[in-house]
């Protein structure tokens, strides 16, 4: 009687009796039963086993198969079972990626990516499926790189002169080593020091697990295999601390820990007590990196580099009280601060004068320099026309010159040259523009044939803007046209000298419509009479940028009124169809 009940239950007659017994929200979809037996017991059991722990959050009755997805995992199988809430939001999940070869693989991915699978060196794809919504950002590897050195020159300068960088990040291997020899005591000790580095990482926005050894190979070792937060190893304990650790926390390389892995050899204690001959032959370099690790052989760090700000100071004996002394006192700072640079192979780019009063008040003078400079004589004429604005008071007690920004500067030929060979050097003329002018650049055309986009705004000394280069290949189709680079600008509809940030309305407009030239308008209360005109450039939308600009038309007019000035005016739309434009009349420029 049992064997045919199973035979029963086995032929499936009676699972869509009991799938039909379910309410209609615990009904699985058909797509979700890939095996009969995720839904019902198996026909071949005894007793019904023990519960155990569901490995999957909402796990059930359901038998994991190959074929499970994400949203089976999900589901309660249970018919009193309730749905457990997930650890991380799958929602949420990040990866970067990177191009390998033809592969597009992942780089780094968030914790609630790795919740569901999805590790590093992982195929996108199998991510996606994973996660259709899986949320994709290309990596950055040199800007990693160059944001771990700046962490690591801020380490420097707070925590310990010894901080070297653990990896060059091309395995992922992104950590600091910091030297606390001697420093420790500074920041209360080595277990206070490691949570409050903590904190400030995280504060950053970094989340830091950190490791305390005597060796930076049980270091590393522990912030990376030790558990979450801070591992701290008693000093001379680190061989015990590091034996249970897995083999690929020696740093060795993947192919020596894969191959260990296949040899039963998975923790430290296990490779150490190999036989050291045939551990050097067969996994070269595992040796060094166990010893090192262990204290018998020295591994030396580079550490970062931090560079010293530039800066020179003169302190007075006696309170300095005239505007003549401080300009004396500048002549004599500016010329050490020129050597201080040139020692350094930099040039100055921003500097800030700093005069402190005997009151403890501190003024400054905050001078901008175009191009990156050294040249004593125009650093002197730039703070010299603004010493003024320091009030010495009851006197000045000390006066610095600090480089805020400065940028490398090699050697350069300061000779004159000769009459008429090449062009004058502007920066010295920008420079002192500048310091009363609020900015300065210059305008470049851009291809747009709308008139306030046809113009960019860049550096004033930027190198003038280059043409598109042509196809230089030999058989290139750039190689049929031989004309020279177009203008700009079309020689026939010149432009305005001063374009106006942004039209502005002329009202009362009289003109002969449909499109007709102004006769006379309204601008800025004055009423002008046209004496002659000249168009209309029709100027159509661009329906690429945006979708409201598909019709767009504007008719300008360039028109002369009986004064003499000359304005270059537009209608909006073209006098007939309403979807061009309402025929509302702007002025945008001024012709010289």
């Amino acid at each position: 009687m049992r064997k045919g009940r199973a035979r029963q239950g086995w032929d499936g007659e009676d699972i869509q009796a009991e799938i039909d017994a379910l309410p209609l929200h615990q009904r699985p979809p058909v797509r979700e039963l890939g095996r009969r037996t995720e839904a019902a017991a198996h026909p071949f059991a005894g007793a019904a086993p023990a519960p155990r722990p569901a490995p999957y959050p909402g796990e059930g009755r359901f038998f994991v198969t190959g074929r499970m997805t994400g949203d089976v995992i999900g589901r309660a199988g249970e018919r009193s079972a309730r749905v457990l809430a997930p650890t991380f939001a799958v929602e949420t999940a990040t990866v970067t990626v990177e191009r390998v070869g033809a592969a597009i693989l992942v780089a780094a991915a968030c914790p609630a990516a790795r919740a569901v699978g999805i590790e590093p060196g992982s195929a996108l794809t199998a991510a996606r499926l994973v996660v259709p919504g899986l949320r994709v950002f290309p990596a950055d590897r040199a800007g990693d790189r160059t944001e771990l050195a700046a962490m690591a020159r801020g380490a420097a300068r707070r925590w310990s002169p010894a901080v070297a960088l653990s990896g060059d990040g091309a395995d992922g291997d992104w950590g600091l080593f910091v030297d606390l020899t001697g420093c420790a005591h500074l920041h209360g000790g080595e277990e206070r020091w490691a949570r409050g580095a903590v904190r400030v990482l995280g504060r950053m926005g970094v989340t830091a697990r950190v490791g305390l050894a005597d060796t930076a190979g049980a270091a590393w070792a522990l912030a990376r295999f030790g558990g979450t937060g801070v591992a701290l190893c008693p000093a001379g304990g680190h061989p015990e601390a590091i034996a249970a650790l897995p083999a690929a926390s020696l740093r060795l390389d993947a192919e020596h820990v894969e191959l260990l892995h296949r040899l039963g050899v998975r923790t430290v204690a296990q490779l150490a007590a190999l036989p050291r001959k045939g551990v050097n032959r067969r996994f070269p370099g595992a040796l060094r990196r166990l010893d090192q690790a262990m204290g018998a052989v020295p591994e030396p760090l580079k550490p970062v580099a931090v560079p010293e700000p530039v800066r020179v100071v003169r302190r007075f004996a006696e309170p300095v009280m005239t505007a003549g002394a401080i300009q004396n006192w500048i002549g004599e700072l500016v010329p050490r601060f020129c050597d201080a640079l040139e020692r350094a192979g930099l040039g100055v780019r921003v500097a800030v004068l700093v005069a402190e009063r005997v009151d403890g008040t501190v003024q400054t003078i905050r001078i901008g320099l175009s191009r990156a400079s050294r040249e004593g004589a125009h650093l002197s004429r730039l703070l010299l026309r603004r010493v003024e604005q320091v009030a010495p008071g009851w006197g000045l007690d000390s006066l610095g010159l600090h480089a805020v920004r400065v940028e490398p500067l090699g050697a350069r030929a300061l000779a004159p040259r000769l009459a008429g060979d090449g062009v004058a050097d502007l920066a010295p003329l920008v420079d002192v523009v500048a310091q009363t002018a609020s900015q300065i650049w210059r305008e470049r055309p851009a291809e747009s044939d709308v008139p306030e986009r046809s113009l960019v705004t860049q550096a004033a000394l930027a190198a003038p803007h280059a043409s598109p280069a042509r196809d230089a290949a030999a058989d290139g189709v750039g190689q049929l046209d031989t004309r020279p680079p177009p203008h700009p600008w079309d020689q026939r509809w010149p432009r305005p000298a001063r374009l106006l940030r942004r039209p502005e309305e002329v009202e009362h407009v009289i003109y002969e419509a449909p499109d007709g030239p102004p006769a006379r308008f309204t601008w800025r209360g004055e009423r002008y009479e046209v004496l002659g005109s000249d168009g209309p450039e029709r100027i159509a939308g661009e329906w690429w940028r945006r979708l409201a600009e598909t019709h767009a038309v504007r008719d300008y007019w360039r028109v002369e009124v009986a004064d003499g000035q000359r304005f270059w005016l537009f209608r909006r739309g073209d006098g007939v169809h309403l979807e061009t434009g309402d025929r509302a009349w702007f002025l945008h420029g001024l012709f010289g």
